[in-house]
């Protein structure tokens, strides 16, 4: 970060002498108890890993986080579809418990309850995604969880609500159906689509992130703490509600309209003759400047064409017109052209080829995947944490954890002694660790 960018008393990172450390991440300071299994959950406490926060991630001592049963594992002889040696990992946990510390609990073993509290008592913020009433049935919910500490903030990631009971498992796919978001993609006729990106799993957990950093300010004003429930049916379908359905079908406008949006035409995706090239050219100049590229000074005057409203009329014309003219050039040549001449436009690229861009990789908004005894996999990518601060860090303090790493460095710190960490491994409250490797 350019050193002109921050604040006067914050040294750039670049510029630290060795022995000075880096900027803490703005939630330095917070302990979040990441009670979270799959995927919204975790990746909540990742977001908020990634911020600064101290997250404590509570696992069964049998397997784990459901995740690490997941394939693709990533172990030394690289990437496999099953666990081929003892330090292979699931891809996915490697992902989301980045900067995260690892304890095992069993809930289910008298006495597990009393560590979570004690854990609460030391914390700030509590983040779970059980099936509803599930936490309250193990005595590791709300009311539990603010007897022992009335200023912690507790978050609560459902399918449908925190006390709600619908008797369907909120999987993202279902989610997604339920949500209406399936239908507004794709074009009239067509089977539904399901967003390849799992949208209810991730963008449900960043509005837990905004609804425990609210709670938090309130806690500042307040002292109080707060429940906070987010959920993924709502969650997607707020978001399908940005725009209007109803008033679009009362307009006889067609709900799903393939590759372009007919009612800002020219916009969409366009066929090209090696691929497909996005053009965003809603307004008149732009489309002024797309015909000129195209040599199709005609188009210019061309009372079909001659403003927005009549472009909406004719839409299917025009994407013809367009695609005509796209269809017969290599997709660089026509992005290349329509951006020099200031047109919006970009190729329509693979997963892969976007994860790798240099624009996103130089601000580590992806990262290369990273195994806790491995190290760095520069050909695999994940995500990093897309946003910068001028006077705090974000990013990952280190790679995900082996189960059950930090245990007995955890209940050291809220106070429990060696012979009472070895009491509750014998009795199968806790788990082994694991041997530690250089």
């Amino acid at each position: 970060m350019p050193a002109e960018h921050l604040p006067p008393d914050v040294v750039p990172d670049e510029d630290r002498p060795a022995d000075v450390p880096p900027a803490e991440g703005p939630l330095a300071g917070l302990r979040v108890i990441d009670m979270t299994r799959a995927l919204a959950g975790p990746f909540c406490t990742l977001v908020l890993a990634g911020l600064g926060a101290d997250v404590i991630k509570v696992e069964d001592p049998d397997g784990g986080d459901i995740a690490r049963g997941n394939a693709p594992y990533l172990g030394t002889s690289g990437l496999a579809l099953t666990r081929t040696d003892p330090d292979a990992m699931s891809l996915a946990v490697l992902n989301r418990n980045r900067g995260k510390r690892s304890i095992t609990l069993d809930l289910k073993r008298p006495g597990a309850v009393r560590v979570f509290l004690d854990l609460v008592r030391h914390a700030d913020i509590v983040v779970e995604n059980f099936s509803s009433g599930t936490a309250d049935r193990l005595g590791v919910g709300y009311a539990a969880a603010r007897e022992v500490n009335p200023a912690v903030i507790y978050c609560s990631i459902s399918g449908f609500g925190a006390n709600a009971s619908s008797g369907v498992r909120a999987m993202d796919t279902i989610v997604q159906a339920l949500s209406g978001v399936m239908l507004t993609s794709g074009a009239p006729g067509e089977p539904p689509v399901r967003v390849g990106v799992p949208m209810g799993d991730v963008l449900t957990p960043v509005w837990a992130v905004v609804g425990i950093l609210a709670a938090l300010h309130r806690r500042t004003a307040r002292g109080t703490g707060e429940h906070v429930d987010v959920s993924m049916l709502g969650t997607l379908t707020s978001l399908v509600a940005t725009e209007d359905w109803s008033a679009m079908e009362q307009l006889g406008q067609a709900l799903r309209t393939g590759p372009t949006l007919p009612r800002l035409a020219p916009f969409g995706i366009y066929r090209c003759a090696d691929g497909w090239a996005a053009i965003v050219a809603p307004q008149d100049k732009l489309v002024n400047d797309l015909f000129t590229v195209m040599d199709r000074q005609d188009l210019l005057t061309d009372p079909r064409f001659a403003g927005r409203d009549a472009r909406v009329r004719h839409e299917e014309g025009l994407t013809a017109e367009i695609e005509g003219w796209t269809g017969e050039r290599p997709t660089a040549e026509v992005v290349a052209l329509l951006s020099a001449a200031g047109v919006p436009a970009a190729p329509v690229r693979t997963p892969q080829q976007a994860v790798t861009d240099e624009r996103v990789t130089a601000r580590e908004e992806t990262l290369p995947v990273e195994h806790p005894v491995l190290g760095e996999f520069a050909d695999l990518r994940t995500s990093g944490i897309p946003l910068r601060l001028a006077g705090s860090r974000v990013g990952f303090s280190g790679p995900a954890p082996r189960l059950g790493q930090h245990t007995a460095q955890i209940l050291a710190e809220i106070g429990y002694t060696a012979e009472q960490r070895s009491a509750l491994r014998q009795a199968g409250v806790t788990g082994e660790e694991p041997p530690l490797k250089p």
